[in-house]
């Protein structure tokens, strides 16, 4: 398939309206859930098809390369022996966390009870637990679904990763997937499952210290 055929032409509202413009870009559906993965650092191709459930190959090329074409994302090679192509956030995409906070702290609401047909990954609740996190530092989770890590107030770079912390984290939590549910649903928040013991933390760092005496 060309490149030309692949990249869908871009449609607009025609609206001079700044919200207009922006939904011109992020609007088309599986966006804004790319940028979602993207915010944990660079990813091939095959990585975000197994975390994007639902999403076509062709649906999926033709959005990587609509977002490329918008100036949020960009590709490279890996030099060897990865050999292999990544795609990542521009600083322009990266601009795109508080609005997808925002919008999860909106849909908050809607979760409700987990549907037989939803999928999950344990790095989903990556954003709903950095909400209520405050500080800065390296923070480890660990779930019966799987770990993850937070970059709790980093302005550059990955927001969260994948599997245990690269570095010795400043505090490690762990927790069970319905305290995880609880904090996405907006009904428990981070320092109360703390409080309550729902959530266990551990390490010497500033946030561990600081989230056991909240």
């Amino acid at each position: 398939m060309s490149r030309l055929r692949a990249m869908s032409p871009r449609r607009s509202y025609d609206q001079y309206c700044s919200a207009a413009r922006a939904l011109d870009v992020v609007g088309d559906r599986w966006t804004l859930l790319i940028v979602r993965e993207l915010l944990a650092g660079p990813r091939r191709y095959t990585d975000l098809h197994a975390d994007l459930p639902g999403v076509s190959t062709d649906v999926l090329a033709s959005r990587l390369k609509d977002m490329e074409r918008d100036g949020l994302t960009t590709r490279r090679r890996l030099p060897p022996p990865g050999a292999a192509s990544v795609y990542e956030l521009t600083r322009r995409g990266a601009e795109l966390l508080p609005v997808l906070q925002a919008l999860g702290a909106w849909g908050e609401g809607e979760l409700g009870e987990r549907r037989p047909t939803d999928a999950l990954r344990a790095h989903w609740f990556a954003l709903p637990l950095a909400r209520g996190l405050k500080g800065e530092g390296v923070v480890e989770v660990r779930l019966d679904e799987g770990d993850f890590h937070l970059f709790v107030g980093a302005e550059d770079g990955p927001v969260y990763g994948y599997g245990p912390a690269p570095v010795e984290p400043d505090a490690r939590l762990d927790l069970g997937a319905d305290t995880c549910t609880a904090v996405a649903q907006g009904t428990l928040t981070v320092l109360d499952a703390v409080r309550s013991g729902r959530i266990e933390v551990s390490g010497d760092g500033p946030l561990a210290k600081e989230l056991r005496e909240a």
